[in-house]
């Protein structure tokens, strides 16, 4: 909650959904809040950002051969704001609707482990995307634009 005089919280205080190492059907930044519609998929919008968040991951790891590890995961999230703020429609936290604007990702992933290092390439394909029309939200057969590849350094959580 903002404190003080403050109308919201600071920018860099807020959370994101989405990226690496929290939804990896999303790219960084392009999840939420709420339902809220991304204004242009080929620019960053700032509008992207909550303070409220909520991340479930679920992934199982399997060595294969030297430091080489398969992954299988799935996860679930969003991001929301506590205020209803006119430039993140749909954005807003509300109890009866919260369960239904949680997107959901699976995917698989190689890690190389290092015991000080792990280095990982996720690739996460959406299954439930909460922003889409109620026909199109269960993503059965996903497109090019379900996709999302994410390279980074240490677990995801």
């Amino acid at each position: 909650m903002p404190y003080g005089n403050a109308e919201v919280i600071p920018y860099e205080r807020r959370f994101y959904a989405g990226g690496a190492n929290s939804v990896r059907g999303w790219s960084e930044s392009t999840l939420g809040p709420g339902v809220y519609k991304r204004i242009d998929a080929k620019r960053r919008d700032y509008n992207q950002v909550g303070d409220v968040k909520l991340d479930l991951s679920m992934e199982y790891r399997a060595k294969m051969f030297w430091v080489l590890e398969g992954a299988a995961f799935l996860d679930a999230g969003n991001i929301w704001t506590i205020r209803n703020y006119p430039e993140q429609l749909g954005g807003a936290f509300q109890p009866t609707e919260f369960l239904k604007q949680l997107a959901i990702a699976y995917g698989g992933g190689l890690r190389l482990d290092f015991s000080f290092f792990i280095f990982r390439l996720d690739v996460g394909v959406r299954l439930f995307d909460p922003v889409r029309t109620r026909r199109e939200q269960w993503r059965i057969k996903p497109d090019s634009g379900d996709f999302a590849f994410h390279l980074a350094i240490g677990y995801p959580f």
